[in-house]
């Protein structure tokens, strides 16, 4: 099965559960609504305003910002208080942070011939003497340690891709997660050999799905299944009947999104 570009998320979901890739990457179903909806609302919510809200140094124009914003926003109404902690810890957080080089940074970069790499880094700003910092900003209730950032197979794609395009050695960068929820950072710096090893093994993850069959995607029982947004179509959980009823009611679902898609 043919595979020439990889993302964090992409390579997530081929070590989770290959018929989950299937689904989602092959089929490009739309998936049915995951119980964890409301958080990633809400995530992305807060994304966006510190996006847009960076340069902003007064808590009114941030909340204000915010309230613009959540019309956009499936915000459920239990979120407002982590909003304001959101709004607070990030004015704090922002006022000691150098020049903002790049918001929502999209990149595009060559790990191998045949082979790229994708994805969004949400903040690049630069450091002292030369340096980048690379920030993640994560709103999840449960925060990692250096020693787990350090395994973080995200921010390494970020290091080394920032590195790449910005002519940068590891050793001038800097990762870090930022979480407003409590306004913690934690950052990290990656030694050349863990670069390559990441670089190495999403190779080897592509090469995985490019020697698949089409017949030889099947389902993998884990923890990620309770909030997989394809456990109601997936053989591990349900009939062979329900499987195939549901696979058509998505086929027709995608094809109703994709009509919808083009006329925009």
């Amino acid at each position: 099965m043919f595979l020439s570009t990889l993302s964090n998320t992409k390579s997530d979901v081929i070590d989770q559960c290959l018929k989950k890739y299937e689904y989602k990457y092959i089929w490009k179903f739309p998936g049915f609504p995951s119980k964890n909806e409301d958080s990633l609302n809400f995530g992305s919510y807060i994304h966006k305003i510190f996006e847009e809200g960076y340069k902003d140094n007064d808590i009114k124009t941030l909340e204000k910002l915010a309230e613009d914003l959540k019309k956009s926003y499936k915000v459920p109404y239990q979120f407002r208080d982590k909003t304001q902690e959101c709004l607070d810890n990030f004015l704090k957080f922002n006022s000691k942070l150098g020049e903002t080089l790049a918001t929502e940074y999209e990149f595009k970069i060559e790990l191998v011939e045949g082979i790229t790499y994708t994805g969004f880094i949400d903040r690049i700003v630069a450091g002292k003497e030369g340096g980048i910092l690379i920030i993640d900003y994560k709103t999840s209730k449960s925060e990692k340690n250096r020693v787990q950032l350090f395994n973080d197979n995200q921010l390494k794609g970020y290091a080394f891709a920032v590195g790449q395009i910005f002519k940068k050695d590891l050793k001038d960068i800097y990762c870090g997660h930022y979480y407003p929820l409590t306004g913690n950072f934690v950052d990290i710096q990656y030694p050349q050999s863990s670069i390559n090893k990441w670089k190495k093994e999403a190779v080897d993850r592509a090469w995985k799905i490019r020697k698949k069959k089409a017949d030889e995607f099947h389902p993998s029982k884990n923890t990620f299944c309770e909030y997989c947004e394809y456990q109601q179509m997936c053989p591990a959980f349900c009939a062979a009947h329900d499987v195939a009823v549901r696979i058509e009611e998505q086929k027709v679902l995608k094809k109703k999104l994709d009509e919808e898609t083009k006329k925009q």
